[in-house]
């Protein structure tokens, strides 16, 4: 049993893997041929209408009450035949979850909608222009464990490849990601963590240059399994 990534592929986020962790099942799309693991933005929008408004998750690893409200960005675009998504890397002088992949978002201001968060916070970590986005879709919402903060992932499109700019203080890298490369075989990669009395399923993405994991990598993980027809069966987080 192995947990290092492909040759060529991982980056340098500290993964806290507690002792006893197993592998889990293998991608859900794993047995789906290439051709079928095609994702465009009308194919992506038209499953979320089908599946409605996101839903709240709840597990044993999560508090039962949120104290405040957070969103997150799922940016997409059409470029060279390809859907792509807007993702960051933090900057490493950052206090806690330094290297850490997340999507661009953070904590509501009191009276602040979702959109407007995930569209305030677009703007301040990558500099994207709040008028390009178009809402198509929710993801579902969870609990975090550390800030208790109730999280609201918003999927929406880009007419065209964005122009950004990293905000220093927060991003080390704006990365790019072609949905072909997250569905493409040795990428994903399921990790069992005993937490407690119970197992906790890990989801990760072995990038180049970057692992993507944790609540990122699951929010990803349900954005494609929905996207593919697949079903969804694994707790955000």
């Amino acid at each position: 049993m192995t947990f290092a990534p492909p040759p060529g592929r991982g980056g340098p986020q500290t993964i806290p893997r507690p002792f006893g962790a197993t592998l889990g099942r293998p991608a859900p799309w794993g047995a789906l041929p290439a051709g079928d693991r095609r994702l465009d933005l009308d194919r992506i929008a038209g499953a979320l209408a089908n599946r409605g408004p996101g839903r709240r998750r709840a597990d044993n690893f999560r508090p039962g009450v949120a104290t405040g409200h957070s969103a997150v960005l799922v940016a997409l675009y059409a470029d060279e035949g390809d859907t792509h998504v807007v993702l960051t890397r933090r900057s490493p002088l950052m206090r806690s979850h330094r290297w850490e992949v997340s999507f661009p978002g953070g904590r509501s201001d009191a009276e602040e909608t979702p959109w407007a968060t995930a569209l305030r916070e677009a703007a301040e970590e990558v500099a994207l222009d709040p008028t390009l986005p178009t809402p198509i879709g929710e993801l579902d919402q969870f609990v975090t464990v550390g800030s208790r903060s109730l999280v609201h992932p918003i999927v929406a499109t880009l007419p065209a490849r964005p122009e950004l700019a990293p905000a220093p203080d927060e991003v080390e890298e704006i990365l790019l990601v072609p949905l072909s490369e997250l569905l493409a075989d040795d990428v994903f990669r399921e990790e069992l963590w005993p937490i407690g009395d119970a197992v906790r399923p890990i989801t990760f993405f072995e990038l180049v240059g970057d692992t993507v994991w944790g609540a990122t990598a699951a929010m990803l993980r349900q954005l494609l399994v929905v996207s593919l027809g697949l079903p969804d069966d694994v707790f955000l987080g």
